[in-house]
This record gives C-alpha cells, structure tokens and sequence, in this order.
C-alpha cells in the first residue's frame, strides 16, 4: 500500500517543502522575478533563480553546490535564525537585494557572495557573474544599500559594510559589552513578532537605522546534550513570561561615522515591533502589556520622534505583517479593529468593508496595495487597494490560500487548494497571467480526503479526514483528534498541505481523524481570536470536545467510546489536557514539545494572553498543567527535543516528574540533538510510526 511509503516521503521531501519555489521579488521594472528554489523534492539545497516575465524562461542563477565542497557549515547566529523561522532548507535560504533589484547578496557558511540577477543568459546554467566578497565572517543577514554600492552585515556582533567590489570593509558599530550585538533581531522578536531583521538602509544609502541589543538584563539558561556529555551546555539568552527583556535601542549610524540615537520612551514602549523607511522613516513600538501599539515617525537626522498614530485595545494589539507601510504619494497603510473586523486603513480611513478580516500587507506597488484578507476562515484570498480610484479588487477566487508579491504591475500569485497538491505559482502583467514558475516538489502518494464542515452553534471550523478504504455503514472507526487548536495558527483551511497530509495517513491506519480550529485562532475576527484571553486552556478544550461531537452526528461510524488526540506545540498542550481534564471524552494522547508550564515560555507571546505573572498569577496556575498531574487515568506519550530552545526540555521533564511523584504511568520519549522543528529525516519518519503503534495499543486496537 503506498500509504506504507509515505512517513519516509514526508522525512525526505521536508514535509513536501523541497522544490517549491518561494520568497519572491519582482523587479521594481516588472520585468523580473527572483526565487529561491531546490532542483527537486527531496534536494535540501536551496538555489537562486531569475524568471525572465517577457519569456517566461527561468535562469539559474546560483547553484551553491558550486560554490563550495563538503557540507555547509552554518554560524551558530544563523541557526537561530532558521530556527526562528522554522528554516529547514540549505544553501541559499535567504538574499536580500538593491532598490533595482539587479545585485543580490547572500552568504553560505558564513561567506558573503553577490550575484547579478540582470544578466542576459537564459540557460540553466550559473551566470558567470556570481562572487565571493572577502568580508570579515562570519557573515550573518546581509543587505545592499539602495544603488547596490554597498552591502551592510552582521559579523560577531558588529554590524560592517563592505564595498559590492570587495573594498573597504569596515565596522560601522561594534560591541560595547560581551552581552551587546548590533543588527541583528532579539528573540522576542524574531520568534513572535514577525522581525526578523536588525537594520535598514536608508533610501539615499548615507546611513542605517541599526538595531542594538543587549541581552545582559536577560536571564541565562543552559541547554545541554545528555546523549554526549562531553559537550558542554549551550548557553541561551531566554526571557521567560515575568523576566527582563533584552534592551533594544535604535541608532543611526552613518557612512561618515556619524551616531545619533533614536528617542522615544523606551521605558514605556519597551517592544520595537517594525521598521519602514520609504519617504518617512516609521517605526512601531508596543508597550509590555501590548495594549498600545504606537507608530512614531523619526527625524533622521536628529533621532526625534513625533507620534503619528497610537492604537489601544483593553486586551492587546495585534500585529498585522507588513505594517507599517506607505504608498508612492505619501498615504500611510495601517489596519484596525473595527465593527469586530481588522480592516484596512488609508491614512485614517478604512477601505475594506466589515466582514473581511485583513491578513497581511504584502506589497504596495506605487499607490496600489496588495493584501491578503478573509471572508470565510477557511480561505485566505490575494486582493488589491488602488489610489486615487482604482479601489477594492479581489484578484484570486477559487477557494483555497492564496499569497503574492507585486512590483512594477508585475504579480506574482502563489495558490494552494484542495483540487490540487503543493503549490502552483503564476505570474501575472496588468492583470494578464504571462507565465509559470515550476514547483519541483514531490507528488504526495497520498491524496488527503478532506472533508470541511462547521461543527455545532459555534460553527467550528472543522475537517473531517477517513480512510479511503472505508465504505460508510460498514464499521465503527476509532477517533482521532488531530489539533493546533490554538492562538496564531489554523491547520482548517481550504488547501492541501503537510498537516492534512499527515492526517490522512493516520486515517489510512484506521483512525476517523477530525481536525478543529477552536477560539483563538486568526480569520473570524478580533473578538474571536481575543475571547481566550486569561484563560487559554478551558475554552480551547471545550471547543474540542464539541467538535467531536458534532463529527460524530454528521458520520456516524466515528466509535466516541474510542477518542484519541495528537498535537505538538500548543497542540501537545492541549493533547495533554485533553487526556487530564477530559478522561471520560479522551482515552489516550501524545503530547510533542508541550508548553505544560506556562511561566517557562517568552514574554511577548506569553502575557499577550494571560498577562504578566505577577499581575495575574492565577492565569498562570490555571494553565500551567503540571500540578494536574494526580489527575492523570489515561495514556500518554510526552515527546521532548532535548536541544528545544523555544519549548525547553523543562516542560517535559518537570511534568514527567510530577506524574511520576503522582504514581502516574505514561511514556516519555527523549529525542536528543532536536529542536521544536524535528527536521531529521529518520526522527521525523519514525515519529509517525511510534505515535501510532502507541495509540493503537492505549485503545485496544491490538
């Protein structure tokens, strides 16, 4: 059966991510798009292309197998970034480019290397045009300024700008404390924020708002590897719900030596949440408790900062990807929460209707804006703002999720569905699909069977996954419960992908397998997403149990007597809780990487909902599970990355220590060297296989 083959696919292609080309720039001409993309679905080695649009003809411009011999060697610095972004490629994972978008600059093991992506071949050969720049490594996020002269970096600490001929390499900012880097972004921000970057040229190229970071206030933890005792402990900056937070200040530095800090009350708005240099240098600042999200416009040349727009909200904030941002004639692009919908803002005004729930910002194209955006959860659609009068337009309309990119009238429109697998990316001109761009992913041997329904008078989005061997009426199906369920993430949605994927292949070993996205989770609405607010366990749960229920009316071989829950993440949180607080609805579960106290997860995401600690220590205590332990009557598997440094090892321990103390039976399953990510083909493969041999065991299937 092919089903048999799929954990080692899922293992090899990286959860199908290989070969899908991603990270998109258009030319400011349109003329162009740049592209990262992997020569096939099981090749990790991600490679720089150029698509011609006038053609429609596709340039490999960098293959980083010529660039260097033996595997890559990655800086300690950049596996925080990926893991920051949940990065699983090699090679080129990231470039940034000039203003023109004619020279692009990456790094690979630290090295820094330039490509010009305006050469005139078309074969799928490496240009000629590629170099290797002697700059002091290791080379961490590097970007050209403007004109494409200059290229700024990261190098231990100090933020450097080399000449894009190789000269001239000097340290604009170096570090003034062994706790002290420069340009690059803390974890607060990185993990869940949305910022991933450090420092920003500005559009003449004469200086840098630059990002200065200094982690002393932050407490240390270590994060060992007990499988090899030899190694010493990793130290980690981690600032845990209650604690210190790094100390973020901003500086503009110029080519000409210059230092001129950027005032602002950072005692009160201790969060830099977003930068945009256009016309106006913006940058958005968030208080600790994030119920003010204030947008400071800053004076170059003295740092001074007036307050262009300030936003409150009783609860928090959110932060809308992309924001903030302006258009060519000056009008600032802002959302906010009204009529219990986030709408899109025109300098003050709102251009959206109430009922569409703005997603992100992803480009603004002179005057024109293009955005994601929500009607129906389940679907994210690509749209369009045009000024003066070109107004609202919706640009994708089968169901499904939909992104992009826009410059020079050029749109690059990705699309993913449940008709079809993987991703199909189309570029289009003024309107007019032009051209393709190929995803090389591997076909999944398995074509999940997704059924959407929303469940009870909550009308919980919710799918509906069986084996496909199952003819209805013909038996009873033991009940798999396959959530995230949570703030931030939604795995119901109108689209193919790994988790469904996932989901179906536990089907096909004989489950009903029912993914829900209960309150919390983006596309319904403020009020929806805010109604967790203190109390992050309880409501999610019950969400849960009414999914369930409402699956059952609807398909009446689900067998409820036999209910199981899988989740990592939160979604472990909540498989955990499910099996304490649920024993009579759940009768085993497998928690991956479960938040299980919450005292011992960062700040920013953390008091977001529940508060600070100190403030609201019953928040905490409600739902934190480890003093639940005696309640334990089910099975449960706990699965732990021992080198995690977003969900730490701690969680797992203390409650298997605390269940232990309890006389409670359960399993835990140690995965030494892996973070929350888990990208290690055979852990990653054999994952399954263990998840479902436990669950066939804890109800009697065997």
């Amino acid at each position: 059966m092919t089903e048999r083959n799929f954990p080692r696919q899922f293992a090899r292609t990286r959860r199908f991510s290989l070969g899908v080309p991603r990270l998109f720039g258009v030319s400011p001409g349109g003329d162009r798009v740049a592209f990262l993309r992997s020569r096939g679905g099981d090749d990790p080695v991600t490679c720089l292309w150029t698509l011609d649009v006038a053609t429609g003809r596709e340039r490999l411009v960098v293959d980083p197998l010529t660039l260097q011999e033996g595997d890559e060697e990655v800086p300690d610095e950049e596996k925080a970034r990926r893991e920051r972004s949940r990065e699983q490629s090699a090679g080129i994972v990231g470039y940034a480019t000039d203003a023109q978008g004619r020279l692009a600059v990456f790094t690979l093991s630290g090295r820094l290397f330039t490509a010009r992506l305006d050469a005139g071949t078309t074969a799928d050969q490496p240009a000629s045009t590629v170099r290797e720049l002697d700059a002091s490594g290791p080379v961490i996020d590097p970007r050209p300024d403007p004109s494409g002269a200059r290229i700024a970096y990261v190098a231990r600490g100090a933020l450097r700008v080399v000449g894009a001929d190789g000269g001239g390499d000097r340290a604009l900012a170096e570090p003034d404390g062994p706790e002290v880097g420069y340009g690059l972004a803390e974890h607060v921000a990185a993990e869940e924020m949305g910022r991933d970057r450090g420092h920003w040229w500005a559009p003449d190229g004469s200086r840098l708002l630059v990002a200065r970071v200094d982690t002393s206030p932050v407490q240390r933890w270590w994060i060992s590897d007990p499988a090899n005792p030899a190694n010493p402990p990793r130290q980690i900056a981690y600032p845990a719900a209650g604690t210190a937070n790094a100390d973020v200040s901003l500086w503009l530095i110029g080519l000409d030596g210059s230092r001129v800090a950027v005032e602002w009350d950072r005692a009160a708005f201790e969060y830099v949440v977003a930068v945009h240099w256009g016309a106006t240098l913006l940058v958005s600042v968030q208080t600790r408790d994030q119920r003010i999200l204030r947008l400071l416009e800053v004076d170059p040349e003295t740092g001074a900062t007036t307050v262009r727009r300030e936003d409150h909200d009783a609860l928090w904030v959110e932060i809308v990807p992309g924001l903030p941002a302006t258009t060519a004639s000056g009008a600032l692009v802002w959302t906010a929460d009204q009529d219990d919908t986030r709408r899109l803002l025109v300098d003050g005004e709102p251009v959206t209707p109430p009922g569409l729930q703005v997603r992100a910002v992803l480009d603004v194209d002179g005057d024109t804006i293009l955005f994601t955006a929500s009607e129906e959860p389940t679907e994210t659609h690509l749209w369009t703002y045009g000024l003066p009068d070109l107004g609202l337009r919706r640009l994708s309309h089968a169901p499904g999720v939909y992104g992009g990119s826009l410059a020079g009238g050029t749109a690059v429109v990705t699309a993913r569905s449940l008709d079809h697998d993987g991703t199909l990316v189309t570029v289009h001109r003024h309107g007019e699909p032009v051209a393709e761009i190929a995803s090389r992913a591997e076909k999944p041997v398995l074509t999940p069977r997704v059924e959407l329904m929303r469940a009870g008078e909550r009308e919980l989005r919710t799918a509906v996954l069986l084996p496909s061997w199952h003819e209805p009426g013909s038996g009873k199906l033991p009940v798999l419960m396959d959530p995230y369920g949570g703030p931030g993430h939604q795995l119901v949605v109108a689209a193919r992908g790994w988790t469904f994927l996932v989901s179906q292949w536990f089907a096909e070993q004989g489950f009903a397998v029912v993914v829900a996205d209960g309150c919390g989770t983006p596309g319904r609405g403020p009020a929806w997403e805010k109604s967790i607010w203190g109390d992050v366990a309880a409501p999610v749960l019950e969400d849960q149990v009414s999914a369930l229920h409402a699956a059952a009316e609807r398909y009446p071989d689900l067998d409820l007597s036999r209910v199981a829950i899988r989740g990592w993440s939160f979604g472990g949180f909540l498989a955990a809780l499910a099996v304490l607080r649920r024993p009579d609805v759940f009768h085993a579960a497998v928690a991956g990487a479960a938040p299980t106290d919450q005292r011992l997860y960062d700040t920013h995401w953390k008091e977001r909902f529940l508060g600070h600690p100190d403030e609201e220590p019953d928040n905490y205590t409600r739902n934190s599970i480890i003093h639940e332990a005696a309640d334990l009557r089910r099975p449960l598997m706990l699965i732990q990355g021992l080198a995690d440094d977003n969900v730490i090892a701690a969680h797992t321990l203390r409650f298997s220590a605390a269940l232990t103390a309890a006389g409670r039976p359960h399993t835990v399953l140690p995965l030494p060297g892996v973070t929350h990510m888990a990208p290690q083909e055979a852990v990653a493969e054999n994952l399954l296989h263990l998840q479902v041999d436990f669950l066939k065991r804890s109800l009697g299937l065997w």
